[in-house]
């Protein structure tokens, strides 16, 4: 069987790339392939999180879904193995779907759900992939990138999936310096119009955040009459008895 010329190409490109960080001409020329063509595949492995743009010039190198896929497995399933009796008890205490989520590129991961015992619920998302800006998962990670992978994701031009989307970069900076301070965010029909959640960070013992603990539900009850600061502080607790029982030497599983 003959080999797909799109994977061949992508392959050479992340290979000159992993060599020595390049904007789009010199990698043309390094490649032997034609500028368009270069530059519709790089867009393409930007957005899978294979490479990433160096914020605030035009060239690009490795990026972090590349680095962590080997190792990020194994890391996950130990996440998952600390988490879930933890999500379990959140689950029972505020009656919505609570869930695990990962850093996957620039995409957040969703790896584990517990579900409620509730006669109305929202679909699980285990194995979905997502944008950060989109899901509370993915803003708690976001708040704590380093400056120069924010401006890259910013300058990305961050997609709307409903009315209520946030996606002007002013407005996701100010949301994220709130994140930080708070250590929880609550997002409201910016995904699906009548879905909410709210999510927290768990850390490793380095302080690095590793992934995210949410809880989600039907807009009409969740949160309801019921106070957000209290749901929140219980999604808060639930990540931190989580990060508290990870291994001291924990790794990162998604970004580097």
């Amino acid at each position: 069987m003959g080999k797909v010329q799109s994977i061949d190409r992508a392959f050479t490109i992340m290979d000159a790339i992993s060599a020595s960080d390049l904007g789009i001409t010199e990698l043309a020329e390094r490649v032997g392939m034609p500028k368009s063509t270069v530059a519709r595949l790089v867009k393409t492995l930007v957005e899978l999180g294979a490479v990433e743009r160096i914020s605030p010039g035009s060239t690009y190198r490795i990026g972090p879904r590349l680095s962590g896929l080997s190792a990020g497995r194994g890391r996950g399933v130990e996440l998952v193995a600390r988490a879930r009796p933890h999500l379990r008890v959140l689950a029972d205490e505020l009656g919505e779907d609570a869930g695990l989520a990962v850093p996957d590129g620039n995409r957040v991961h969703y790896i584990a759900q517990e579900d409620a015992l509730n006669n109305v619920v929202v679909r699980d998302w285990t194995g979905t992939l997502l944008p950060m800006h989109v899901v509370p998962s993915g803003l708690v990670i976001l708040a704590h990138w380093p400056p120069d992978q924010l401006d890259s994701y910013i300058a990305a031009d961050p997609e709307s999936y409903t009315r209520y989307t946030v996606t002007d970069p002013r407005l996701i900076r100010k949301r994220l310096k709130s994140i930080c301070t708070k250590r929880y965010a609550w997002v409201t029909d910016e995904f699906v119009e009548g879905i909410s959640s709210v999510a927290s960070p768990v850390y490793d013992g380095r302080m690095r955040v590793l992934g995210a603990i949410h809880v989600h539900g039907p807009s009409y009850r969740f949160p309801g009459s019921s106070d957000r600061d209290a749901i929140a502080a219980s999604v808060v607790e639930a990540a931190e008895r989580v990060s508290i029982a990870l291994p001291v030497d924990s790794g990162h599983p998604g970004r580097r």
